[in-house]
Parts: C-alpha cells; sequence; structure tokens
C-alpha cells in the first residue's frame, strides 16, 4: 500500500479521472460488442436454415434477431463515438506521438462500421422488399465486416501490448513507419482470434440463454427449440476451442510481455518450479495472501515443464511495472476468466453427450438452468479479459515506450469528473432506453405468438419489426414459401 501510494503522488491528479472515464465506457461499450461482432453470423446462419429447409419458424426467429440487431447497433454507434472522441480528448500524448504509427487500425475500424450500417440498413428494408435469396446473399457480407471492425480495434490494442514498426529519431518520435509490421504484431494473433471466439461464444450463449428461459417457464414449442439448440450450438462447439486460443494467447503474453504476465499470475520473483495461485492477493512485500496454491503449476503451464523460468514483478524496477494492487486485481480478472470458461466446457460437453446418445436435448432442468446463466457469465469474461489486457500492462500505454501517465490531458481533474458523472448519466439514459425497447418488442412478439385472436387481430401490421416502411395488412394467399419466388414468406410478420 505504501508503494502504491507512493507511486500515486508522482502521478498527474487528472490520471485517476481520466482513467476511471475510459473504463466506465470502455466497460459499457464491450457489453455491447459480442452482439456487433456475432449476431449478423447467428442471424444469417438462421435465416439461410430457413431458406433451404423451408421453415417457417426459423424465419421468424431470424427476422426477429435482425431487428434487435438494429436496435443493438444503433446504441452501439452512441458508445463507440464516445470511445472514439476520449481517445484523443484524454490521451493526447499518446495519439499525438503515436496516431501515425497505429492509427490505421482505427481506419479500418471506422469503414467497417461504415459498411455495416448499409448492409444492416439493406437487411432490415429488404424483408418485405427482396426475393428472399436475394435478400439473404445481401446479408451474407455482414458478419465479414464485423469480423473487419474487431480486426481494426485489436490491431491497434495489440500494437500497444507489443509496439513495432517504427524507428525513433533524436526527439524519441517515430520515423519511417512500416504499416504492414505496426498492424501485424506479435500479439495480433492470439489476441485477435481470443477475442473473435469470445464474441461468438458470448453471443451465441447470451441468445440462447433468453430461449432457455423460456424453456423453464414452459414454453416447450418449437419456435423456443431452435432459438435455443442454433446458437447453443455455435457457442457449445466454439467453447474447447477457446480454452486452447486463450492458453495460446497467454503463453505469448509470457514470452513477449513478461511482465504483465507475472502480474497476471502474481510472480514476484523470477524463478523456476513457480507455484500456481489460484486467486488469492499480492502485497506490497511480495507475500501472498489466500488463495489455493498449487505447486510448480505455473512453470508447467509457461513452458511443459516445472524447470520453466518465470520471470518476476522484481526483475524490473518499481516504477516500470504493476503495482501490487493492479496485479491483484489482473489476477483475479484473469482466474475469474479461466474459472468461468472450465465451467463452460462442463456445459457444452454436458449438451454433446445428451445430444450423441439421445439425439435431444438434456432433460434436466438444471442444464436449462446453467445455460440461462451461461451469457450472463460470459459478459462477465468479456469484462475481465479487457481488464487482464489493459491493468496487466500498467504502467505503460504504449508498452515500454509511454507510460499512461505522460499520455493523460492536461485538463482539470475537477472537469474530468465532472464529465465522468454526466456520461454515467446519459449511459443509463441509453441502456435504459434500450432494454426498453427491447423488452417493448418481445412482448409484442408474444402477443403475436400466443395472444388471443381478438388480440393479434388489434395490432397493426409489421408492429413486431421496429424497422422499415408500414404496409398494408398482407393478403391470404401472400403466405408464399420462403423459399419461392415472392418476399412476402409465411411467418413474415414476425
Amino acid at each position: 500500500m505504501l508503494s502504491t501510494a507512493a507511486l500515486l503522488a508522482h502521478t498527474p491528479p487528472q490520471l485517476l479521472p481520466a482513467r476511471e472515464l475510459m473504463a466506465f465506457t470502455l466497460a459499457s461499450h464491450i457489453l455491447l460488442v459480442p452482439f456487433g461482432v456475432a449476431l449478423p453470423f447467428i442471424t444469417v446462419l438462421m435465416h439461410h436454415r430457413a431458406l433451404r429447409r423451408n421453415d417457417a419458424v426459423a424465419l421468424k426467429l431470424a427476422r426477429r434477431w435482425s431487428a434487435v440487431m438494429a436496435v443493438q447497433f444503433a446504441i452501439g454507434v452512441v458508445t463507440g463515438t464516445v470511445l472514439s472522441f476520449e481517445l484523443g480528448l484524454l490521451w493526447p500524448g499518446m495519439m499525438g506521438r503515436w496516431g501515425d504509427v497505429f492509427g490505421l487500425g482505427f481506419g479500418v475500424e471506422a469503414w467497417a462500421f461504415f459498411l455495416e450500417a448499409v448492409l444492416i440498413a439493406i437487411y432490415l428494408y429488404g424483408w418485405r422488399r427482396l426475393k428472399p435469396w436475394t435478400h439473404f446473399w445481401l446479408a451474407v457480407p455482414l458478419p465479414a465486416t464485423a469480423l473487419m471492425g474487431a480486426f481494426g480495434i485489436i490491431a491497434a490494442n495489440s500494437w500497444m501490448n507489443t509496439p513495432q514498426g517504427f524507428g525513433l529519431d533524436a526527439q524519441g518520435d517515430p520515423v519511417d513507419v512500416d504499416v504492414r509490421q505496426a498492424v501485424f504484431t506479435p500479439m495480433f494473433g492470439p489476441e485477435y482470434w481470443h477475442f473473435v471466439v469470445a464474441m461468438f461464444m458470448t453471443a451465441g450463449y447470451v441468445v440462447a440463454g433468453v430461449y432457455a428461459a423460456g424453456w423453464l417457464r414452459g414454453r416447450r414449442d418449437r419456435y423456443h427449440r431452435l432459438g435455443f439448440t442454433l446458437p447453443f450450438t455455435v457457442a457449445a462447439i466454439l467453447t474447447p476451442v477457446q480454452f486452447m486460443l486463450g492458453d495460446s494467447a497467454a503463453r505469448a503474453v509470457f514470452h513477449k510481455q513478461p511482465v504483465k504476465f507475472a502480474a497476471t499470475e502474481i510472480v514476484w520473483k523470477t524463478d523456476t518450479h513457480v507455484p500456481e495461485y489460484m486467486f488469492g492477493r499480492l502485497n506490497s512485500d511480495g507475500t501472498i495472501s489466500g488463495g489455493l496454491r498449487i505447486p510448480q503449476l505455473d512453470s508447467i503451464l509457461a513452458g511443459f515443464k516445472p524447470s520453466t523460468q518465470v520471470t518476476g514483478l522484481t526483475s524490473v524496477p518499481a516504477a516500470d511495472r504493476p503495482t501490487a494492487a493492479q496485479a491483484t486485481i489482473a489476477h483475479w480478472a484473469f482466474d475469474i476468466m479461466v474459472t468461468i470458461g472450465s465451467l463452460l466446457i462442463l456445459l457444452s460437453l454436458w449438451y454433446a453427450w445428451s445430444w450423441l446418445r439421445h439425439r435431444d436435448l438434456p432433460r434436466s432442468r438444471w442444464f436449462f438452468r446453467c445455460a440461462a446463466l451461461a451469457g450472463a457469465a460470459c459478459l462477465v469474461t468479456v469484462e475481465c479479459g479487457w481488464i487482464t489486457t489493459e491493468v496487466g500492462r500498467q504502467p505503460w500505454i504504449v508498452y515500454h515506450h509511454m507510460r499512461v501517465s505522460e499520455a493523460v490531458t492536461a485538463t482539470r481533474a475537477g472537469s474530468l469528473w465532472a464529465m465522468l458523472g454526466i456520461v454515467m448519466a446519459v449511459y443509463a439514459a441509453v441502456f435504459g432506453a434500450f432494454l426498453a425497447v427491447v423488452l417493448t418488442m418481445r412482448t409484442r412478439w408474444r402477443i403475436a405468438d400466443e395472444g388471443p385472436a381478438a388480440v393479434r387481430a388489434a395490432l397493426p401490421p409489421e408492429t413486431d419489426t421496429p424497422y422499415g416502411p408500414r404496409g398494408e395488412p398482407e393478403p391470404a394467399a401472400a403466405g408464399a414459401a420462403p423459399g419461392g419466388g415472392s418476399g412476402r414468406t409465411s411467418g413474415g410478420a414476425s
């Protein structure tokens, strides 16, 4: 605690509020990212199933998911734009000096955002305006644009972790920028694939969790079964893949950012036969309080043998490494992520075992209870992943080249605290509006599916789709099959 206080005494007063503001906006925005990255793929996958099998229920699900995707995209525009402004306003030292080196990633993300907005608009408009297969093929590029956006953001972040692709002049400013090296840094591959698979897992488990909750409430129809099965299958297949990718990413950190690895594993002194601590708290004198100690496991995980040498935090001066408190935060975030990932593997194995034996979903209510919670658990792991990445890198904003304190704005601390309060209030209103819209859509869809005939007849046309021109009620003969020539399909008012 004394060392932490000493370090804070030598930092600018605006550093803490700038960090808190960035942390709050990033933690809020990251909750929407899985749906921006992965929901287009899951929706298009369901749409393809609907057309290929002439499945009206699958078509209804795809159409409703596309409506949620549109609302989520609109909210993501707000939170993502705020983050873009904050990078320049809160960290002008970094953007002013290093923007020419790693700024291409943000440019790629901006183009991806533009393309995704256009494609979503076409997809939504096309439900009643295009032929079924034409409409589907125009939606196919949507998942690619989402992956392109993730590419840009992760390229920028991985460069901050392992900066390369530039030289330095006499004043320490970057020159001779090599764009290819600046984008494809040593951490880009492990970080990108770990991130992308995490987004697909999270979106799959969250969407499936909605229908698992309905299943627990007695809605055992095909609509809920299919709404659960497709996204849960995607997530379950990717869960063991993600575990291996996470292990690979951690090993890349061990080789490329040894001090960050030491913070994540709370390793104080460089040594071999290093034990693994599950949870526990690092003290400023290097001792560890609490936690489960597993002898030699950290060395085995890092290099596949107990004699692997693991670099400790004391290998660098105190000013060049995370504090004990920061290391503990990164360590807990990492352990929570690993614990939840391990439990999700068990859940996916339970699902696979039941499917292979009975060609059916598990019958236990406990399975559906766990499935309903899996989405929220995945959102926690997404938050923990970014905490591990960002807190473990401290005190560097550009690893070994610029400290966070050197990049922070000169704006008064009081103004930043006031800005944090305003942003929190605005975000509460924005997310409240998002939840209100989604819940209203859910209620209307439920009435359309389960309500009395008189109530369903009183609903205006397309009331369950918050997009596109409102049309007149379709004649009964217009309920053509999804694979037919008409763009109006059975289940189309869904």
